[in-house]
């Protein structure tokens, strides 16, 4: 005889698969509440080369679309006039003199165990993964090539790019490209002293320059590209492959949410532009010029790449997306304009440390919007964190400032009150629109023990600094000496510098 069964005894096996549907259901609608995190790092670009920021000889139709759909800073900064320190303040969201990470590794230093970020130190990355992110690095990392700083090491899943400070975008023999390297002397013989010259193959496609007064550095020596742990060989333009890498990163991963950190290289030296994009600037005469205009395109072009990538996977809404420049642009290296602004790259006058500084998230954040409060690289980390819903805990406090709460609303209030630098030797403050600022030339202006007379702008009035007002403003000088000292001594003294 059939027997109903009781209904209560199977009850829990009947309602568990509505249960688990209805639980992943509600945890795909957080993931996908969660925002994709995008932060898109050039590498010594200047504040005036984007035409958002009024350059109108390089077209940069797609970096300008991110102000043009979210927001653009005017007064954006980061925490180092030079690229290894710039980045650790920007994946810490701590200044990272309170760690002691103050100087840049270059060449060989790149190795020095002692060089690199702090394993004490959490990364944007090792936050993010830890709140449930797919995390990759696509690019430059410098920030420590001995084994102990690894990207793999720093919360990274993925990690395609180079440890050291810069690399060739594309090997010797340079085909398919115009290269531009630095010389002490021309192949003809003639050195910087005998003034400055340039030498170029009966190709055209070498040129060499002395106007530096030394050879390019050795980029590539110990540093191959590497995917994850292993070298690989790499033929594709240096920008083109890391284009190439982040798309891949982000069509295997739309389906959660992640972060992508992709530093490109460009436009640091060496200076190598393709020849589609050299052919684009064959209006511009100058070749030193033409090269910079070709690299700049390569990289706007790829950015664009990046966000139709996103667009096409239905991400773009719900994406946070930054763009920023790890420093102001070295302009007699490259060409990179800092214009308005007074010096440039390893200077703290503004020409080395505001940059341009971009973001958008269509889903939050107004479109079109022109952002005059200062900003530091440091409130990316705050504001990513922020938007994944996970917090910084109160035992590990940064220094970065969480933006949305500024920018989705009609507050006038600034961010921060102050922001602060120390290089070495060349120191600066903000606050409000007074910036205090101590930076001696290799050469003059410095005292006896290496330091250099305080100065004073208002950069409201004078935003390249040319009026000092140090000596008609002496209150406010010693004010601003006073709270610079106050932050100074929460600091620490360098773990390392090259001549240790």
């Amino acid at each position: 005889m059939f027997r109903i069964p009781n209904p209560q005894r199977f009850l829990p096996l009947m309602v568990w698969p509505m249960v688990a549907g209805c639980v992943a259901v509600t945890l795909a609608a957080a993931d996908q509440a969660r925002p994709n995190v995008v932060l898109l790092v050039a590498d010594d670009l200047g504040y005036g080369e984007l035409g958002c920021q009024g350059n109108p000889q390089i077209p940069t139709p797609q970096i300008d679309s991110i102000a043009a759909t979210g927001i653009r800073f005017t007064d954006g900064y980061v925490t180092a006039a030079y690229c290894s320190a710039s980045r650790a303040g920007l994946l810490t969201g701590r200044y990272q003199t309170r760690f002691g990470y103050e100087f840049n590794p270059i060449g060989h230093h790149n190795e020095d165990p002692r060089a690199g970020l702090p394993a004490a130190e959490v990364t944007l990355a090792q936050h993010l993964r830890d709140a449930g992110y797919a995390t990759g690095l696509i690019g430059k990392w410098h920030l420590g090539g001995h084994a102990a700083f690894h990207p793999l090491r720093r919360g990274f899943d993925e990690f395609f790019g180079f440890l050291h400070e810069g690399h060739f975008f594309v090997r010797p023999p340079y085909a398919q490209v115009t290269t531009m390297l630095r010389r002490k002397t021309l192949p003809d013989g003639r050195r910087a002293a005998d003034g400055v010259g340039r030498w170029t193959s009966d190709d055209g496609r070498m040129v060499y320059s002395n106007h530096m007064r030394h050879d390019e550095p050795a980029y590539d020596a110990n540093n191959p590209i590497l995917r994850g742990g292993q070298p690989v060989e790499e033929s594709a333009y240096l920008t083109d492959a890391f284009t190439r890498e982040a798309v891949g990163f982000i069509n295997r991963n739309h389906d959660r949410p992640f972060f992508l950190y992709l530093a490109y290289n460009a436009v640091h030296s060496p200076l190598q532009g393709a020849d589609r994009y050299m052919r684009q600037f064959r209006h511009i005469d100058d070749i030193h010029r033409r090269i910079f205009a070709a690299m700049l395109a390569n990289l706007d072009e790829s950015v664009g790449q990046v966000l139709e990538t996103l667009r096409n996977r239905g991400l773009e809404e719900n994406t946070l997306v930054f763009f920023i420049s790890d420093n102001g642009g070295p302009t007699r290296e490259l060409t990179s304009s800092n214009l308005p602004l007074r010096g440039g790259k390893g200077d703290v006058y503004e020409g080395g440390i505001r940059v341009p500084f971009l973001v958008k998230w269509p889903a939050r954040l107004p479109a079109g919007v022109t952002d005059r409060r200062p900003v530091i690289s440091l409130d990316i980390y705050a504001t990513a964190a922020a938007a994944a819903n996970a917090p910084v805990p109160a035992n590990r406090p940064i220094d970065g400032v969480n933006l949305m709460p500024y920018l989705s609303s009609d507050s006038t209030e600034r961010p921060h009150e102050d922001l602060y630098w120390r290089l070495n030797r060349r120191t600066a403050l903000r606050s409000g629109d007074w910036k205090l600022v101590r930076n001696p030339s290799r050469n003059r202006g410095s005292t006896a023990d290496g330091t250099a007379a305080w100065q004073l702008f208002h950069l409201a009035e004078d935003v390249g600094e040319a009026s000092d007002l140090a000596v008609t403003n002496p209150e406010k000088l010693q004010a601003l000496v006073r709270r610079w000292e106050s932050l100074d001594a929460q600091m620490i003294a360098p773990i390392w510098s090259p001549g240790r």
